[in-house]
C-alpha cells in the first residue's frame, strides 16, 4: 500500500502539511479519517464554514464563527463541542501545524447511525475541523491578469426553498456542472442565475459588478459571505456607493468591472465574460483599490486576532 508523500517540512513537524482534529485528536492531515457510514458523507447532511488565517492571524474569526452557529443551528444540529471549544480548537490545529498563513475548516455533521436507525432525531452530531496551507481559488498570478468567466446557460441555481444558501453546504451538484460547462467554453469559472434569470453565485464565491462607480451585488439567493461583506464595508468607508439587489444578466454584460469574493482568495478580478473583455480587459481601478484594502484589512485589530 503507496504511503502519502510528506513534504520536507513534516520530517520534524508531522502537522506542517496540515493539521486536522477528529474525535477530540489532533493527527496529520494526511492520516485524517472519517467513517464511511457518516451521513455528512452518505447525504450531504452537514454544514462547514472556513475562515483565513495570514501572517499569523485569523482574520473576522468571531464572524466565521458566529455565521457557523447560526448555520448548524439552522440545521439542527448539536455539535459535541461549544462555540467557546469550536475556537479552541481551530487554534489547535493552527498552532500544531505552525503555519503562518492557513485554510481553516470547521465541518459538524449528523453523524453515524446506529444500526438500523433513519430518525435524524437520535444521531449523535460529529465535529471535525482542519487547517492546511492556505487554499487560492485565483492564485496571485492569476488575479493580476484576471479570469475568464461565463454565464451558465445549462444549469440553473438550486432554488433556496430547496437547499438555503445562507448555510453553508456541500450540495455542489448545479455549482459542478457549471464548472464543467465554463470547461467546455474555454472559461475558468462560471456564475449561475436562479430560475428567473436573476444572477446569483458562483462556486465558492460571490459576485459583484462596477457600473458607473457603483458596486452591485445579489442580495438573495446567495451565501451571505464573510468577504463579501468586508468588501461592503471597505466600499462604504471609501465613499464607492453599494447596492445590494437581485438583478440580469445585462448588469454583467454592461459591467465596467466584475470581480468575485471568497476567503479562498480574496477579491478576483474577472476580465473576460462569455469571451468578451470586462471593461479593457484588465483589472479595473475599482477592483484594484478594493483588493488592496481586503489584504491591509488583515492586519486590523477590529477584524484579526492572532492565533494563540
Amino acid at each position: 500500500m503507496n504511503q502519502p508523500e510528506r513534504s520536507p517540512a513534516a520530517a520534524s513537524n508531522p502537522y506542517a502539511d496540515g493539521c486536522a482534529w477528529i474525535d477530540g485528536a489532533l493527527v496529520p492531515i494526511a492520516e485524517a479519517r472519517i467513517p464511511i457510514l457518516d451521513t455528512g458523507f452518505t447525504r450531504s447532511d452537514c454544514t462547514y464554514d472556513v475562515v483565513a488565517v495570514w501572517h499569523g492571524r485569523f482574520f473576522r474569526l468571531e464572524d466565521h464563527l458566529e455565521r457557523f452557529e447560526r448555520s448548524w443551528r439552522r440545521m439542527r444540529f448539536e455539535p459535541p463541542l461549544d462555540r467557546d471549544g469550536i475556537r479552541d480548537v481551530l487554534h489547535d490545529c493552527v498552532r500544531a501545524s505552525g503555519l503562518d498563513d492557513a485554510y481553516v475548516e470547521m465541518i459538524v455533521t449528523r453523524g453515524v447511525p446506529v444500526a438500523g436507525e433513519r430518525d435524524p432525531r437520535r444521531f449523535a452530531n460529529r465535529f471535525y475541523a482542519f487547517a492546511i496551507p492556505y487554499v487560492w481559488l485565483l492564485r496571485p498570478e492569476q488575479q493580476d491578469a484576471g479570469i475568464a468567466m461565463v454565464i451558465a446557460r445549462d444549469t440553473v441555481r438550486i432554488d433556496p426553498r430547496a437547499v438555503d444558501p445562507t448555510v453553508k453546504n456541500f450540495h455542489w451538484g448545479d455549482l459542478v456542472a457549471g464548472l464543467f460547462e465554463a470547461y467546455d467554453r474555454a472559461a475558468q469559472n462560471v456564475v449561475l442565475l436562479n430560475s428567473a434569470g436573476e444572477v446569483t453565485e458562483g462556486p465558492g464565491f460571490n459576485i459583484f459588478a462596477v457600473c458607473a462607480g457603483t458596486l452591485w451585488t445579489p442580495a438573495s439567493g446567495v451565501l451571505q459571505g464573510i468577504t463579501r461583506r468586508t468588501v461592503i464595508e471597505l466600499a462604504d468607508r471609501a465613499g464607492i456607493p453599494t447596492r445590494v439587489e437581485m438583478f440580469g444578466v445585462e448588469r454583467l454584460q454592461a459591467a465596467d468591472e466584475l470581480f468575485i469574493t471568497s476567503t479562498a482568495g480574496g477579491v478576483m478580478p474577472v476580465t473576460r465574460l462569455d469571451d468578451e473583455p470586462v471593461g479593457n480587459g484588465h483589472p479595473g481601478p475599482l477592483t484594484r483599490t478594493l483588493r488592496q484594502a481586503y489584504w491591509d484589512a488583515h492586519g486590523a485589530p477590529r477584524w484579526s486576532s492572532s492565533v494563540t
